[in-house]
């Protein structure tokens, strides 16, 4: 089984020409602004990771995801790792997995021997389900089932040594969807990408959330030194920052200041009113007594304002938008597949789908002047 990602920059280069610095790739859900990384001392390069930088790291991931005291949590080198791990951890049967979704998910269950069902909603789950995957918030579309619906189907899994995996991959930017507070039984698996929201996807980290016996299965399927040791470092920074740097030091391109991230006037909140997406120094985390809550929710307002400026693109050309999360938006058009051709003869990469040919989904461009570049390009082509 063949699965076509996002961010296939070099395929799309090789058939449309240019160089990867002529192109703008918002083929993923993958946030454009690094977080801040710290100075890793020299030591944790050179040594293999040590169970108390592990530890570190684990406890500080228990207070950022507001995990239950009584789970457990692994660190991976990425979700995926996890994905391809969790349908090894019991015999196989019969899989339930909200579907359409990322669909790595459907792939690893197969391959391990499961019989995969795919399903509209969680109330639409065969009774003789094994298993269900759910991914919350869902990709592409942002479908969201609430947690109450969750830990309930959690607990009706229990009673029949089942299993509810749930992916929050992208749930850091809307944490109200995270039921991390309910995980600690065995019949719970919550998985979680520490890549996407906080832009560093290349440094390959990822969570699992459970039950302890799950945690020891999955930790023993990992092997020893998973996980980097800088990985780990910046993971605890990261959960736990110190304030961040002068936006002077992120300046995008175009005049857009992405510290202080102030986007051109008619930039929408969600709630449907002008943004207000000017952080003041102290918002930035940069003022005397900021804790890491106001660090973090100052990184989380410049991607939701970013998102906004996304969304105000395409009610400016005409587009219609059917769905997303904050990482990336899902647009419908009767002729998506032409669209994605003639953005990529512009090289601008967004995500097609083979699935449903009337969705591409985009993700968010780092600075104004990319956000223009996206616009008059869907102009250009329904001129």
């Amino acid at each position: 089984m063949t699965i076509e990602h996002g961010g296939a920059l070099d395929r799309a280069i090789a058939r449309f020409g240019g160089t990867r610095a002529d192109w703008l790739d918002l083929s993923t859900g993958i946030n454009p602004e690094a977080f801040p990384l710290p100075e890793i001392a020299p030591e944790i390069w050179n040594r293999l990771p040590d169970e108390s930088l592990l530890t570190q790291a684990l406890d500080a991931a228990r207070g950022y995801y507001g995990a239950a005291d009584t789970a457990a949590i692994v660190a991976a080198p990425g979700t995926q790792a996890l994905i391809q791990i969790v349908p090894e951890l019991v015999a196989p049967g019969e899989v339930a997995i909200l579907s359409p979704t990322y669909q790595e998910h459907h792939a690893a269950f197969a391959r391990a021997g499961w019989a995969v069902v795919p399903c509209a909603d969680i109330g639409s789950a065969p009774a003789t389900a094994k298993a269900v995957v759910v991914v919350n918030p869902n990709n592409p579309d942002g479908r969201v089932v609430s947690g109450d619906a969750l830990l309930g189907l959690a607990q009706k899994l229990q009673a029949r040594g089942g299993l509810l995996i749930v992916d929050e991959a992208f749930a850091d930017a809307h944490p109200e969807t995270s039921i991390a507070a309910g995980a600690g039984s065995e019949s719970l698996i919550i998985l979680k990408s520490f890549g996407k929201f906080f832009g560093l996807a290349g440094l390959r980290l990822g969570f699992a959330i459970s039950g302890a016996e799950i945690a020891r299965k999955l930790a023993e399927r990992l092997g020893p030194w998973a996980v980097s040791g800088p990985a780990l470092a910046i993971a605890v920074h990261a959960f736990c920052p110190s304030p961040l740097p002068s936006p002077r030091s992120s300046r995008g391109e175009g005049g857009l200041d992405v510290g202080a991230f102030s986007f051109a006037p008619g930039a929408k909140e969600e709630g449907g009113g002008d943004a207000d997406v000017s952080l003041s120094p102290s918002e930035r985390g940069e003022g005397k007594g900021e804790g890491p809550g106001s660090i973090l929710d100052a990184f989380r307002r410049r991607i939701l304002a970013r998102r906004a400026r996304l969304s105000d693109v395409f009610q400016r050309v005409g587009l219609v938008e059917i769905g997303g999360t904050a990482l990336f938006a899902l647009i419908r058009h009767r002729q998506a597949h032409v669209l994605h051709e003639e953005l990529c003869r512009r090289h601008i990469l967004v995500r097609k789908f083979d699935y449903e040919r009337e969705w591409l989904r985009i993700g968010l461009a780092a600075n104004e002047a990319d956000f223009d570049r996206l616009e008059q390009a869907f102009k250009d082509i329904r001129a």
